[in-house]
C-alpha cells in the first residue's frame, strides 16, 4: 500500500462546444428526450461550464480544461461519401441523411466523465497513471468521440514514463464502455492506494428490454486488466435494472464516491449488501462511510430529474467534511433540497456542505456537474510532467471567456442547424482555440485538410 502526500484530485472539465444543441439523440436519457428540438443557447452553456470551473478554483481546488471536439464532424461525413467544400458536405448530409447529420453535429463530448476511465498511479502495478478512452459504442453520436479524446489525453499526458493512455476498447456490444461515469474510487486520501469500483449494467450474453444498459462486465474486466489493478482492491458491482429504466443511463446518475464516502440512491445497485461487504473487505486503512438516500425520501424520478447524485463530491482544502457541488435543480426540488439540508446538518456529517452551481443548459441535455468533468488524481511529479496549458488559471479563464463570447452563437434553433455557415464558424473558433490551449496547429482534422 502506497501513499503520496503530494497527490490531488484535479477535475478536467469539457468545454461546451459551439454546436451545443438539443437533438434528443441519447436513448434512456430522459432530459435529452424531453428537450429535443428546443432552442439551445451555446454561449450560455459554455459560460456556465466555465463559471463552475472558476467556482471550484475559488474554493481552493485545482482545475483543468479539455477542448471541444470538431463538430460537425466533416471528416467522418466525407468517409461516408459526401463531397464538396466543407460547407457543401454539411449541407448535403443534413438534407439527405438527417440521422447521420445530427450525430455529426452533437457536442456531447462536453460530458468529460464519459471520456475515459482513470486509475491513479497508486493503484496500478507499474506505478503509472492509466487512462483508457471510452468507446461509447451504444450511441452513434458518441462513438465518434474516441479518436479525438485519445489525441487530447495524449497531449495532456505525453510522458509515457508516467502516463499510460490506452485507446478505446474495440467498439462492440460485448465491450461496451462508457468511461468514468460507471467507475468510482474510494481511498483514505487521493494519494493512497484505493479501491476501484466498476459498475456495469449487463453481461455480454444478456438481452434486456427497456433502456440500454451501456456498460458490460466484460469491458470492466478488460479495463481492470489493462490498468494492472490489484484484484483484491477491485470491485465489480451491478447497477440495478430499475435505475437504468428510470433514466439512470450511467451509474453517476444514482451514485458518487470520494475518498471514504459512497453517496448513493437506495435503488442504485442490484446487490447493495454485497457491494458494502466487498468494500469493507478490500480496505484496511480507512473506515468506509455509506450514505444511502431512501426511495421513500427521494424517488428515482426525483433523483434523475434533479441529478442529485450527478454532483461533484470533493474535499475543500483543510475541510473536515466533504462538499457536494450540486446543480441548482437539486435546490429547486423540494424532496432533494430537504434531504441535502438534513444530511449536512447532521453532527459530524461526512458530507457537511453543499454548493449549488448553475449548469442549466447542460442539465437540459442530460448532464449535471459531474458529467462535465473527468477526475484525474495526479502526484506533484505527474502534474509537472503534464502539459501545463490545460490547467486553469485566471488568465486562461479570461481568454476562454473572451473566446466563447466572440465565437459562440447566442441561440441555436433546430432550423439553424442546417446553415452551412455553421461549419466555417466552428472551424474558425476551434482554430483559434488551438492557440489558447497547447493543442498544436494540426490538432483538428480540418486543420490538416
Amino acid at each position: 500500500m502506497t501513499t503520496d502526500a503530494t497527490a490531488e484530485e484535479i477535475n478536467f472539465d469539457g468545454i461546451v462546444g459551439p454546436t451545443h444543441n438539443y437533438a434528443g439523440l441519447s436513448v434512456g436519457n430522459l432530459a435529452s428526450a424531453r428537450n429535443a428540438n428546443t432552442i439551445a443557447r451555446p454561449r450560455d452553456a459554455a459560460l456556465q461550464g466555465l463559471a463552475k470551473m472558476q467556482r471550484l478554483r475559488a474554493l481552493g481546488l485545482a482545475q483543468g480544461v479539455l477542448p471541444p471536439h470538431e463538430r460537425p464532424n466533416i471528416a467522418w461525413l466525407r468517409s461516408l461519401g459526401f463531397s464538396g467544400s466543407d460547407g457543401q458536405v454539411w449541407e448535403k448530409a443534413w438534407k439527405s441523411e438527417p440521422t447521420i447529420g445530427r450525430a455529426a453535429l452533437a457536442s456531447s463530448a462536453m460530458w468529460a466523465a464519459n471520456a475515459a476511465t482513470i486509475s491513479p498511479s497508486a493503484d496500478c502495478a507499474d506505478g503509472r497513471l492509466h487512462a483508457s478512452v471510452a468507446n461509447l459504442q451504444t450511441m452513434l453520436h458518441r462513438i465518434l468521440e474516441a479518436e479525438q479524446t485519445e489525441r487530447t489525453l495524449r497531449r495532456l499526458m505525453p510522458d509515457e514514463a508516467r502516463f499510460a493512455v490506452h485507446p478505446a476498447l474495440m467498439p462492440h456490444s460485448v465491450l461496451s464502455d462508457e468511461g468514468a461515469a460507471n467507475h468510482m474510487r474510494m481511498a483514505a486520501n487521493p494519494g493512497a492506494t484505493g479501491v476501484e469500483i466498476f459498475v456495469y449494467g449487463r453481461t455480454a450474453a444478456e438481452i434486456r428490454t427497456g433502456f440500454p444498459a451501456r456498460q458490460t462486465l466484460e469491458a470492466c474486466h478488460a479495463l481492470a486488466r489493462r490498468h494492472e489493478l490489484d484484484p483484491a482492491r477491485t470491485i465489480f458491482a451491478r447497477q440495478a435494472s430499475e435505475a437504468i429504466d428510470a433514466g439512470a443511463f450511467h451509474n453517476d446518475v444514482v451514485g458518487v464516491a470520494h475518498e471514504h464516502v459512497l453517496f448513493h440512491h437506495q435503488d442504485a445497485f442490484a446487490d447493495k449488501a454485497a457491494l458494502y461487504a466487498q468494500v469493507r473487505s478490500a480496505v484496511k486503512d480507512f473506515a468506509p462511510v455509506f450514505i444511502e438516500v431512501p426511495r421513500a425520501r427521494v424517488g428515482l424520478d426525483d433523483a434523475v430529474t434533479s441529478y442529485l447524485f450527478n454532483s461533484q463530491l470533493l474535499r475543500l482544502p483543510g475541510a473536515r467534511a466533504l462538499t457536494l457541488i450540486a446543480p441548482t435543480e437539486v435546490r429547486e426540488n423540494n424532496k432533494t433540497a430537504a434531504f441535502v439540508a438534513e444530511m449536512i446538518a447532521q453532527p459530524n456529517a461526512a458530507i457537511g456542505q453543499v454548493e449549488y452551481v448553475e449548469v442549466r443548459e447542460s442539465m437540459r441535455n442530460g448532464g449535471g456537474p459531474a458529467c462535465l468533468r473527468l477526475r484525474i488524481v495526479m502526484t506533484a511529479r505527474e502534474r509537472a510532467a503534464a502539459a501545463q496549458g490545460f490547467f486553469l488559471d485566471d488568465a486562461l479563464a479570461g481568454r476562454l471567456g473572451a473566446w466563447i463570447k466572440t465565437h459562440y452563437r447566442e441561440e441555436l434553433a433546430p432550423a439553424d442547424l442546417a446553415d452551412p455557415a455553421l461549419v466555417a464558424e466552428t472551424q474558425t473558433a476551434l482554430d483559434e482555440l488551438t492557440r489558447i490551449l497547447p493543442l498544436g496547429g494540426d490538432f483538428y482534422p480540418f486543420q490538416r485538410g
